[in-house]
């Protein structure tokens, strides 16, 4: 157990801080001693609050021309993705997508440097939502929904409103799947209810932190923790 609180305090300090990578960070210290259908569920209903939280908020800076399309593209993903979860051996798709991460994250990385405006595509929109819903059903992980709403979003607070927006959706929809297929029981909801202060704790310290650091600083550690977070699917499949 003291392993799931550490977990829960150090993802839900990083979600209040960038706005997501919380599913990184618990999925990581977690994952070498349980399996992602144990773990996916817990993060899932702890999740949900905090960004409930944080997209209210930053409700001044949703874009909903932004975040609805994505959520949509989403779904269509979660689908396939809650199936793979619990019936398929998934080491080789999350080698794969850690790969197309990194490649993701250091393109942004090099274009954040430039400061050099990328305009909005609709095929990119298109193809990193059906992904990241993949990627949402089999492990909550949004990173390449991360990717693609740092592109196209001005600052941190547009970009936490929007992507909370999206993940608020997404949860509902993975919550009924889940439920559904089995994965989401009684005792997923007793353990998650018994990390719920230790969530709450977590992200207030992330989001009192986040509003000592500049603009610049959090807009990078964001597209690092996409790195980091390809990285850490790369090395727990390897």
């Amino acid at each position: 157990m003291i392993t799931w609180i550490i977990a829960t305090l150090c993802a839900f300090f990083v979600k209040g801080l960038c706005g997501f990578a919380n599913t990184l960070v618990f999925t990581t210290i977690l994952s070498f001693h349980n399996n992602n259908v144990n773990i996916s569920p817990v993060e899932l209903l702890l999740g949900y609050p905090t960004n409930a939280i944080l997209a209210w908020k930053e409700r001044k800076s949703i874009q909903w021309k932004i975040c609805v399309p994505v959520a949509v593209f989403v779904l269509l993903g979660s689908i396939p993705g809650v199936f793979f979860l619990k019936n398929v051996d998934t080491s080789v798709i999350k080698t794969i997508f850690g790969i197309i991460i990194i490649l993701i994250g250091i393109e942004m990385l090099l274009r954040e440097i430039h400061t050099k405006k990328v305009k909005q595509s609709k095929l990119l929109l298109g193809i990193i939502g059906i992904l990241s819903g993949l990627l949402c059903g089999l492990y909550g992980i949004g990173a390449l929904l991360g990717a693609y709403i740092n592109r196209v979003t001005d600052d941190s607070h547009s970009f936490k409103a929007n992507i909370c927006i999206v993940f608020l959706i997404e949860n509902t929809f993975r919550i009924v799947l889940y439920t559904i297929w089995g994965i989401l029981t009684l005792h997923v909801i007793r353990q998650a209810a018994s990390l719920i202060p230790f969530m709450l704790l977590g992200l207030g310290a992330g989001m009192v932190c986040s509003k000592h650091m500049q603009e610049k600083t959090v807009k990078r550690l964001v597209i690092i923790l996409l790195i980091l977070s390809g990285v850490a699917l790369l090395i727990n499949n390897i």
